[in-house]
């Protein structure tokens, strides 16, 4: 039997539908919002499975050279009473290249380590710091290897450099053409005792830096060197109870101005450091964390540098290294923060030195232990890994993590060489377009015990335009390009 509605329960009937399609459509709104901001809030993807017998151990610093002089660069890490490894992307996997005793070093305790053309051959020395002790006298000398009849060989082991043996507990090191002329000389950042300023001739090394004024003694931690205030290779380095340096470069000379430019902070203990433009102005600034410390986004106005850090970015942690790099490729530097038994921390450089915190997951290591990291575009894709190195106190693997990038996103990649064809390591890079004037140094190691890919690497904002390069060599000369193409990497020679 049929029943007939009467117009009233048709009215209802088609009001409660209406309310049905109207509730699923709401819920699938709202589970649509859910879904996008969760894609959204996950910033990197775990690469981590990729590393090749990625077992437990000690590790600390990591640098980022061409190992095997093959024209791609490899992560080098460093083992604390564990092998130094040499991690090159093949087959689709990080890889172990070394087979080299000396390189490997199991018998020290690797935790410092910055490549960079000592010699003007026109590849990279490797300079490893080994620590025994937490501070003063040790028992092993640190490495300088070089390479010849493909071997390497450690020139501290040469009878004529035994008298500048490095034999003080020291935590970083960075690669420094005081003269700018190409000729690096390794200043060694030690705790409790001098630091070290070595310099090469005939392979006779020779320590400079009682000749130079600046072998302190005080807890060194980090260092870095790069155009901070003058366009020759000025140092900074991060010391713990005591005052940092700024050593100003006054023709090859050096001289503190710490305190002059307000970066001493005497009170807190220097861990990770790097140089950041941190207003898109076409200068270098710094970023430098202390350990449970208030950390510093140091910004140079008026000749003294002021802290414009928010209070997110300046609380206090357990840090150990900081890395500035454009990992999604969306035009604005991420300040990445590496702490020891405590969550990482990551944020988002934006226009007038605005720090914006991400949320992420991938990458938090609450747990992890972390020591070390650096940034290399390994795969040659476009996009940097990161290699984040853990230990000290607790054995861990190595864990590798990529950022997830939108597919209409670009990049450029400017790859300097010095006159001797080397990486032109403490030169500056400066993308310049109608939305900015951004400036990226070529790392010269060691904002805490690490060293970058000597490679400027810019992702491109939306609606970019009209892009020009310009190259401050380490003697000051500028070289100036257009870009006609993005999504390369370009290699520029020095004349």
């Amino acid at each position: 039997m049929e029943i007939k509605l009467g117009k009233s329960q048709i009215l209802f009937k088609k009001m409660f539908i209406k309310k049905v399609k109207n509730f699923y459509k709401y819920l699938i709104l709202f589970l649509f919002v859910i879904l996008s901001n969760n894609v959204r809030a996950e910033f990197f993807e775990d690469l981590s499975k990729i590393i090749e017998n990625n077992k437990k151990r000690l590790s600390y610093g990591i640098s980022v050279t061409d190992f095997n002089m093959d024209g791609n660069y490899e992560f080098l890490v460093t083992g604390f009473g564990f092998p130094n490894l040499a991690l090159a992307f093949q087959d689709g996997k990080l890889k172990d290249l070394n087979q080299q005793k000396i390189f490997s070093d199991t018998s020290k305790k690797t935790i410092g380590v910055a490549s960079c053309d000592i010699d003007k051959d026109g590849f990279e020395e490797i300079y490893f710091l080994n620590t025994d002790t937490y501070s003063g006298v040790k028992k092993y000398s640190d490495r300088l290897l070089d390479f010849k009849n493909n071997n390497y060989f450690d020139l501290f082991e040469l009878e004529k450099n035994m008298e500048n043996l490095n034999l003080t507990a020291g935590r970083s090191v960075v690669c420094v053409d005081r003269k700018g002329n190409g000729e690096y000389g390794i200043y060694v950042a030690n705790y409790g005792g001098p630091t070290r300023f070595y310099e090469i001739e005939n392979e006779t090394i020779k320590d400079q830096a009682k000749n130079l004024n600046i072998d302190n003694i005080t807890g060194g931690r980090a260092v870095v060197s790069g155009h901070i205030l003058t366009t020759k290779a000025d140092i900074f380095a991060a010391n713990e109870r005591g005052a940092n340096f700024l050593f100003k470069n006054n023709n090859g000379n050096f001289e503190d101005v710490a305190f002059n430019y307000r970066v001493d902070d005497v009170i807190q203990n220097g861990r990770g450091t790097a140089l950041s433009d941190i207003y898109y102005r076409g200068r270098l600034d710094i970023l430098s964390g202390n350990w449970r410390g208030y950390h510093r986004a140091y910004v140079l106005e008026n000749n003294e540098f002021k802290d414009i850090g928010n209070k997110d970015f300046d609380q206090p942690s357990r840090i150990r290294t900081i890395i500035s790099a454009d990992f999604d490729n969306d035009g604005f530097d991420e300040v990445f923060m590496n702490n020891i038994a405590e969550p990482n921390k990551l944020f988002r450089i934006k226009d007038n030195g605005k720090f914006e915190q991400i949320d992420f997951q991938v990458g938090l290591e609450a747990d992890g232990y972390g020591t070390g990291a650096a940034v290399a575009d390994i795969d040659n894709d476009g996009i940097l890994e990161l290699l984040v190195s853990r230990g000290e106190s607790k054995e861990q693997t190595l864990t590798l993590y990529k950022a997830i990038v939108k597919k209409e996103n670009k990049y450029l990649r400017i790859k300097p060489l010095n006159k001797h064809g080397a990486p032109a390591r403490g030169a500056t890079v400066t993308l310049i377009t109608d939305q900015r004037k951004h400036s990226k140094t070529i790392d010269a190691g060691s904002g805490y015990l690490c060293q970058m890919e000597p490679v400027a690497h810019y992702g491109i904002r939306k609606n970019e335009k009209n892009f020009k390069v310009e190259v401050r060599w380490t003697n000051g000369s500028i070289k100036l390009i257009d870009i006609s193409k993005l999504n390369q990497t370009i290699t520029v020679k020095q004349n």
